[in-house]
């Protein structure tokens, strides 16, 4: 298959150019119009698939609720917003429900699914902070164990990739340098660390850090705490939620500007409700919550805000076009960046001969026109 397009995103930059696929890979990139093509998509942007690092769930599906075929649906369908790649999120709640859940995910990948490709999972929490839990359940929360996650990593049979922690919980730092030891993605969140406990969390093996602003200790410029440390650490990785409320479009731009176009990654954090009618009962970790008119969804009868309904490609709209970043930077936090945290680098997040045929083709206005998760068109 070849398909072209005026635009395609080569080398930073858009260039009008062919990309040949076959067998899930691109096996040439050719200057545009070299040969016959199979699709031309004219003057329609062409960029590599968005990688979700931090998502709980979408189309009335939760990662938490341990189903194959809503695991499944959710991975079909989501490409509808230009996600190729993924890391099924959990969210804090009792062991038994947490293996469950990771056994699952192991399951479903071992016995096939179709669309966006499942990387990994995303074990947020439950060794978290009380005072920065966030919609987290408070019962859950436990205390930093190596045995016990060795448990949940035997039970997603190697498949936990990414841990949330707080570090100043970890006591001697012991999961994290654990989790680094065996190739786990250590991101600090859920967390009261100080600057100087964040900093010792990095010496220990984090290497990124989940939800920056949110979760956290806020920043006061006596004490800095982790989105100081966000700031000032610039190659450590660190998530942002881009829907424009977890986060100001101004913060948005302070943090991206700081940080710069290596680092940040763009996440969804979003809920069974994505993709959802409007109305309807959810829960996340066995508690209520309710979804506002903003989508942002809250514990119910709380202000404490649960998660977004944000879908990837209006997240780099809203970071182009409403916090007014260049493009490259906003597309590098849900392509390239993401793909370099999770060590995929050398097949994601890029349209380059010989990396996975994932892209995405965006209209003008960031509709995604197709989507297509190794070689195969999904919309």
């Amino acid at each position: 298959m070849i398909i072209q397009s005026k635009k395609v995103w080569i080398a930073g930059q858009f260039i009008p150019a062919q990309l040949e696929v076959a067998e899930g890979k691109i096996t040439a990139v050719r200057e545009y119009g070299e040969r016959s093509v199979d699709q031309d998509y004219g003057t329609k942007r062409i960029v590599p698939g968005f990688i979700d690092v931090h998502t709980h769930g979408a189309y009335g599906y939760d990662t938490n609720d341990g189903e194959p075929e809503g695991l499944r649906n959710w991975m079909k369908h989501i490409p509808e917003e230009g996600v190729t790649s993924i890391l099924p999120t959990t969210v804090t709640q009792m062991p038994d429900v947490l293996e469950k859940a990771v056994a699952n995910v192991a399951s479903v990948v071992e016995e096939g699914y179709e669309g966006t490709e499942i990387l990994g999972i995303h074990f947020e929490g439950p060794y978290l902070d009380m005072d920065y839990k966030g919609a987290q359940p408070p019962e859950a929360i436990a205390q930093a164990a190596v045995d016990q996650f060795r448990r949940y990593q035997e039970a997603a049979k190697g498949l936990i990739k990414y841990i949330t922690l707080a570090p100043e919980h970890d006591v001697d730092f012991a999961l994290t340098k654990y989790c680094k030891e065996t190739g786990v993605v250590v991101s600090m969140g859920h967390s009261s660390a100080t600057y100087e406990q964040a900093l010792m969390g990095i010496a220990n093996g984090a290497t990124s850090m989940t939800h920056v602003y949110n979760g956290m200790t806020p920043y006061h410029h006596r004490k800095p705490g982790l989105v100081g440390t966000a700031f000032r650490v610039r190659d450590i990785y660190g998530e942002i939620i881009c829907d424009g409320c977890h986060s100001h479009l101004a913060a948005l731009n302070n943090y991206f500007t700081a940080k710069g176009r290596d680092f940040v990654i763009m996440v969804t954090d979003s809920l069974r409700a994505k993709h959802c009618p409007p109305g309807g009962s959810y829960q996340l970790g066995g508690h209520d919550i309710e979804i506002s008119e903003s989508g942002l969804a809250y514990l119910k009868g709380t202000d404490t805000i649960a998660g977004s309904t944000l879908y990837m490609n209006r997240g780099l709209r809203i970071l182009v076009e409403d916090a007014l970043l260049p493009f490259d930077q906003a597309l590098n936090s849900c392509t390239i960046n993401p793909a370099r945290c999770l060590g995929v680098d050398d097949r994601k997040g890029k349209l380059v001969a010989g990396f996975d045929a994932d892209f995405v083709v965006l209209e003008d206005n960031y509709d995604v026109a197709q989507t297509y998760c190794r070689g195969t068109a999904m919309l």
